[in-house]
């Protein structure tokens, strides 16, 4: 006889016996009874959307490596806004595109009161008060060379960053900001940014920390959106996280949290689950991950080509941030999944 259709050998164990009654498929049977045992749940109040926004009216650009989003003028971005709050999501973050006319070596623009990020925010809020807000205070889309700080002779300077990345902050606040969200990985910058909240009143904004930047290939579809993609000289690993370090990401997350950060970030996401389950499991403070344009991009791609059920593995990727330890999760799909969790 075929060895491969033998009886089962003398002396051989049962399945009972190996698994020792332990059945694990029992509770994978039927829908009901995977969805009693679910483990993890992803729902709207999970989301973050990000959108971007450019000067104009009635101004709706697409990205085109970021296929379904948009680059939206203020009054569009405030339909938007009350979109969301419609289908429930609890908050939105801005990223402006700035004309190239406003840009210069140190990112000045970003001090303007009545810039476009700020005239967004107090936009939004007044129409959708209800919403969230939150705000990159970042130099790089206000810089003319694509660095998130003030550059001098080749060298992003940390502590000049730091003190406009803070001015700018307080702008934000005073614009309708809810939670300031430096992404601009500066030594220092998370204290003297709440230090700056509390003496200008704003005691009640929170801080998100990108506490854990990586230095990535993850970011160009974002980096076309906001214009900086031609621009950037050189790269970003002198403030960044080198993507091969998760200690390191835990040491810059403890520093963020003693300086005042109320929350913690990681970004990228998918590549990085194991650092939010380190951060999270470390901490036990409200952390959340950006779903990042690359991310989103190759999605959004596969599913075009019939290579993948995009809709299925948008919300598995979605989910696994869930699992790894995150609150919440910032990604442009965000309206997308607020639309299939409503039903």
């Amino acid at each position: 006889m075929n060895k491969l259709t033998s009886p089962k050998p003398a002396g051989a164990r049962s399945v009972d016996e190996i698994t020792g009654s332990r059945r694990l498929r029992r509770m994978r049977k039927a829908d009901w009874s995977r969805r009693l045992v679910q483990e993890n749940h992803l729902t709207v109040d999970d989301l973050i959307w990000p959108i971007f926004i450019v000067d104009g009216k009635d101004r709706r650009e697409p990205v085109p490596a970021m296929p379904g989003v948009f680059r939206l003028s203020i009054d569009l971005a405030v339909k938007e806004a009350e979109r969301a709050a419609r289908l429930g999501i609890p908050a939105i973050a801005t990223f402006p595109n700035v004309e190239m006319s406003l840009r210069d070596e140190t990112g000045s623009h970003i001090l303007d009161p009545q810039n476009i990020i700020n005239r967004a925010s107090s936009a939004i809020k007044a129409a959708v008060p209800e919403i969230g807000i939150i705000t990159d205070a970042a130099l790089d889309p206000f810089t003319s060379h694509g660095h998130d700080g003030i550059l001098r002779d080749g060298i992003i300077v940390n502590d000049e960053t730091v003190e406009q990345v803070t001015a700018a902050a307080v702008l934000q606040a005073a614009a309708g900001s809810n939670i300031i969200a430096p992404s601009d990985m500066m030594d220092g910058r998370i204290g003297a940014i709440r230090d700056a909240l509390d003496a200008n009143g704003f005691q009640d904004v929170a801080i998100m920390s990108y506490a854990t930047k990586f230095a990535s290939a993850f970011y160009g579809p974002y980096r076309e959106a906001i214009g900086t993609q031609g621009l950037l000289q050189g790269d970003k690993k002198t403030y960044y996280i080198d993507h091969a370090n998760s200690d390191e990401a835990v040491r810059e997350a403890e520093q963020d949290l003693a300086e005042g950060a109320d929350m913690l970030m990681v970004k990228p996401g998918l590549p990085y689950l194991d650092i939010i389950r380190r951060l999270k499991d470390e901490f036990q403070v409200p952390t959340f991950a950006y779903q990042v344009s690359g991310e989103y991009s190759m999605i959004k791609a596969a599913s075009a080509n019939g290579w993948i059920d995009g809709e299925k593995a948008m919300l598995e990727s979605l989910l696994s941030f869930k699992r790894a330890g995150c609150d919440g999760i910032l990604t442009y799909f965000a309206p997308e999944v607020a639309q299939i969790l409503k039903g």
